[in-house]
C-alpha cells in the first residue's frame, strides 16, 4: 500500500510538473503584451519596453517560466497587474466562496442522486425508473445559469425568500452567506445530480445481478435489506470517480454561475483575468484548477482501496 501510494504520489508530480510547463506555454503565446495592456496603446515605445523589462518580458521563455515555477514552489504566486496584489491572497479569498458553493452544490446532487439511482435500479421499467428518467434528463439538458436565472426570478423576485445575487462575507453572519450561496448551489447541483443520478442507477444495476446479491436474498434477507448492504457498498466505485470529477468541474466550471450571481468565486476571477489579460493570475488559475483536478483523481484512487477489498487485495 505504501509503494502504491509513493508510486501515486511521484506520477502526480511529474505530471504537475509537465502541466505547469504547458500552462506557461500556452499563456505565453496569447495575443496581447501585458504591458501593453495595463500602459495602454498610447505609451511610448521607451515606456512600454522599460515596464517590459521591469515586469521581466523580455527575458526568454525558459527562464521566466523557471523563476515563475520556484517562485510557486516557495509558496509566492506573484502579483496581479490588475490588483496589484499578491496572487496567493487573490486566490484563497475567492476560495473561501467557490469551496463552500462545490461542497454544497455536491450535498445537493448526492442527497438527490443517490436515492433516485437506487430507487430507479430497484423498480426497473417501473414508476420510479420513469420518473427518475425523465428528472435525469431534464436536468441535464438545462444549462446550469439558465436554471439560475429561473431560481432568481422565482425564490428571489417572485417570492422574495432569498438573495438575488452578490455575497455578504463570511463576516456577516454563517446563515447569510449559506442563503446567498443555496440558489448558485442548486442551479450548479441539477445537472450534476442528473448525470450521477445514472451513474448510480447503472451500478446499482450491475451488481444486483451478481452471485452475492442472489445469495444474500436465498439466506431470507428482504429485497430492501439486500440492496442497500450489499448491493449499494459494491456499487460505489463509479459513483465515487464521478463524485470526484464533479467536484473538480464545480469549482473549476461555475463561472457563468458566479457571474450570474455576482459571486466574488475563483471562476469568475479567472474570467476577469483573461478579459483584462492579466497573465499571472491566468497562470496561477489554471495550474490551481490543473493541480486540483491531478489531486482528487489521486484520492480517487485511494478511495477504491477503501471501498473494495478486493483491489487491497490485489495491491499485496
Amino acid at each position: 500500500m505504501i509503494a502504491l501510494i509513493v508510486r501515486r504520489l511521484a506520477g502526480l508530480i511529474v505530471t504537475l510538473l509537465l502541466v505547469s510547463a504547458v500552462i506557461f506555454a500556452v499563456m505565453d503565446l496569447l495575443p496581447g503584451d501585458p504591458a501593453s495592456v495595463i500602459l495602454g496603446t498610447s505609451a511610448s515605445p521607451d515606456t512600454l519596453a522599460a515596464l517590459q523589462k521591469e515586469m521581466g518580458l523580455d527575458r526568454p521563455l525558459a527562464v521566466r517560466y523557471v523563476a515563475w515555477l520556484a517562485g510557486v514552489l516557495q509558496g509566492d504566486f506573484g502579483r496581479s497587474y490588475t490588483y496589484g496584489v499578491p496572487v496567493a491572497g487573490l486566490i484563497a479569498e475567492r476560495l473561501s466562496v467557490t469551496v463552500p458553493l462545490a461542497l454544497i452544490a455536491i450535498l445537493i446532487s448526492v442527497v438527490l442522486a443517490i436515492p433516485l439511482g437506487v430507487q430507479a435500479a430497484r423498480h426497473q421499467n417501473g414508476g420510479w425508473d420513469v420518473f427518475s428518467g425523465l428528472f435525469s434528463h431534464v436536468s441535464i439538458a438545462v444549462p446550469a445559469f439558465w436554471v439560475g436565472l429561473l431560481l432568481i426570478i422565482l425564490f428571489s423576485t417572485t417570492l422574495g425568500w432569498l438573495p438575488a445575487g452578490g455575497f455578504p462575507g463570511w463576516a456577516g453572519g454563517v446563515g447569510a452567506a449559506l442563503m446567498a450561496l443555496l440558489l448558485p448551489a442548486v442551479a450548479l447541483a441539477l445537472p450534476q445530480a442528473g448525470v450521477l443520478m445514472r451513474v448510480t442507477r447503472s451500478a446499482v444495476l450491475e451488481v444486483m445481478n451478481e452471485d452475492f446479491v442472489r445469495t444474500a436474498r436465498s439466506k431470507g434477507l428482504s429485497e430492501q435489506t439486500a440492496l442497500w448492504r450489499h448491493a449499494v457498498p459494491n456499487a460505489l466505485i463509479p459513483v465515487v470517480t464521478m463524485l470526484g470529477l464533479q467536484f473538480t468541474f464545480l469549482i473549476a466550471g461555475a463561472v457563468l454561475v458566479e457571474n450570474v450571481f455576482n459571486l466574488p468565486g475563483l471562476g469568475r476571477l479567472a474570467y476577469q483575468a483573461l478579459s483584462q489579460r492579466d497573465v499571472v493570475v491566468m497562470q496561477d488559475v489554471v495550474l490551481f484548477f490543473s493541480a486540483l483536478v491531478i489531486l482528487m483523481n489521486f484520492l480517487v484512487d485511494l478511495a477504491y482501496l477503501l471501498i473494495d477489498p478486493r483491489l487491497r487485495a490485489g495491491v499485496r
